[in-house]
């Protein structure tokens, strides 16, 4: 029994330094929250010194308050104009933007084009082709290179003009008409960052006798090579016909 009470009291006799430890006194006012020099406003001067808590404004309230349900847009930027009519202390939680700008990361972005538009194919606001003029294929940027017809072959079918989208090898019609619109085609390519056509000959799809003709871009000659031609190496530029 003597024993029991000597471990009793040697337990609770812990307590007090355990306590002592955990719970220290500060006399920094900085610590305990009064971090201003002054109060326009009112507030609380700290016991310890000169420093002060201040009383926030009711506007300031309302501000953070606002700002914690998401209304943090004043909708006054670059080609924004006010919100969907839900307000919070003058403020949105959205803007409307101006025509082709669209609303991203809390400001009016411009929007990326997709698709045909005009003279142009996009894809993300990159111009991905060019309308040959008076047709309705597009064509794109740049060459693929020079190479045997079975590599163009493949080479167009694999081109993406955007995402899933692929190319095709052009056939001898549209290389004609590319020929015919070539200073058209070519100034419409410069302009938007291509490169123009060369004056040297391109592989295209259209057949005959197992041999596919090539149409020649500086005298808009077309021809075929002889037995096993296929392994000629001609210029490549793939064509979008459906989109």
């Amino acid at each position: 029994m003597k024993l029991q009470y000597l471990l009793i009291g040697t337990s609770l006799s812990l307590i007090p330094s355990l306590t002592f430890a955990q719970c220290i006194a500060t006399q920094d006012c900085e610590t305990l929250g009064y971090t201003e020099t002054s109060c326009s406003g009112g507030g609380v001067r700290c016991p310890f010194g000169n420093k002060w808590a201040c009383c926030k404004s009711e506007s300031e309230i309302k501000d953070q308050l606002c700002t914690e349900l998401g209304f943090t847009q004043t909708c006054t930027g670059t080609n924004q104009t006010a919100g969907n009519g839900k307000t919070c202390n003058g403020k949105y939680e959205a803007c409307y933007c101006a025509d082709g700008y669209e609303w991203k990361d809390d400001s009016c972005q411009q929007q990326k084009q997709n698709g045909a538009v005009g003279d142009l194919y996009y894809c993300d606001g990159v111009v991905m082709a060019v309308k040959a003029p008076g047709t309705d294929f597009y064509v794109a940027m740049q060459d693929l290179g020079e190479m045997t017809w079975y590599d163009a072959s493949d080479g167009c079918a694999a081109y993406s003009f955007c995402g899933n989208l692929k190319g095709t090898l052009p056939t001898k019609e549209h290389l004609l008409t590319m020929y015919q619109n070539k200073s058209s085609l070519n100034n419409l390519l410069s302009a938007n960052g291509g490169t123009n056509l060369t004056e040297e000959s391109y592989w295209s799809s259209t057949y005959i006798s197992n041999n596919h003709y090539y149409v020649n871009m500086s005298t808009g000659s077309v021809a075929y090579p002889s037995w096993g031609g296929g392994y000629f190496n001609f210029y490549v530029r793939p064509v979008l016909t459906s989109y």
